[in-house]
Order: C-alpha cells, then structure tokens, then sequence
C-alpha cells in the first residue's frame, strides 16, 4: 500500500473515531485514533486523541500528542493551540502564551477564532 493510500486510510479511521467523540464515547474514539496512528502518524490523529484525553482530565497525555502533532506536522496550527488552552485549564496562563502566539502563526488551522479566543482568556 503506497503512502497516500495509507493515509487516507488513516484519516478515515480519524473520521470513525470522531464520531464516536462527539456521542462522548471516548475510550472508542482514543482506539480509532490510535489504530490511526498505527497506519500513518497524522497530526490530526494525535491532536484529536489529545483532545480526548484531555476531555478526561489527562492534560499531560494531551499536550503529549500535541507534541507529536507538531513534530509530524508543524504548519498545522490546531495543537499549539491546544497546548495553549490545556495550560489554561491546568491553572497556567503565562506558559499557555507562548503556544497560542506559535497557534496564530500557523499556516493551517481550524477554528482560527479559537485562537483568539483562548489569548482573551489569558
């Protein structure tokens, strides 16, 4: 299987398990994203299945994947901007700053308002 069949295979696994995330069925949708992964490493996998684990409170687990988003795709903007709001949520505001400045930077982003907004909050 050539790369760019993999990685469509990988993105629709991400599809599978986004649902799933948004019915809140996360131990699903951190698998899906995780077989994902183990197809073609996506910076949209590793994001999301940040935000997942992040939805359960494991912000350390989070800001991982959103490490490894960036390393497989630094041009997508969507999970510095994730670092950003999970300092946030962990009572850190002045270490979110540097990531939601680097998140308005990005070529690449969905949800540019989100951007915006997690620097009000700051």
């Amino acid at each position: 299987m050539g790369e760019q069949e993999k990685r469509q295979e990988a993105m629709e696994l991400v599809g599978r398990a986004y649902q799933h995330h948004m019915k809140g069925e996360l131990d699903r949708a951190i698998e899906l994203y995780g077989q994902s992964l183990e197809v073609c490493p996506t910076a949209e996998a590793y994001t999301f299945r940040g935000w997942a684990r992040s939805l359960r409170q494991d912000f350390e687990g989070a800001i991982a994947d959103c490490h490894l988003a960036i390393d497989v795709d630094p041009e997508f903007g969507n999970p510095y901007n994730d670092i950003g709001a999970y300092c946030l949520e962990m009572g850190q505001p002045e270490d979110a700053i540097p990531w939601l400045h680097a998140a308005l930077k990005a070529n690449r982003c969905a949800g540019y308002c989100f951007r915006h907004l997690y620097r009000g909050r700051v």
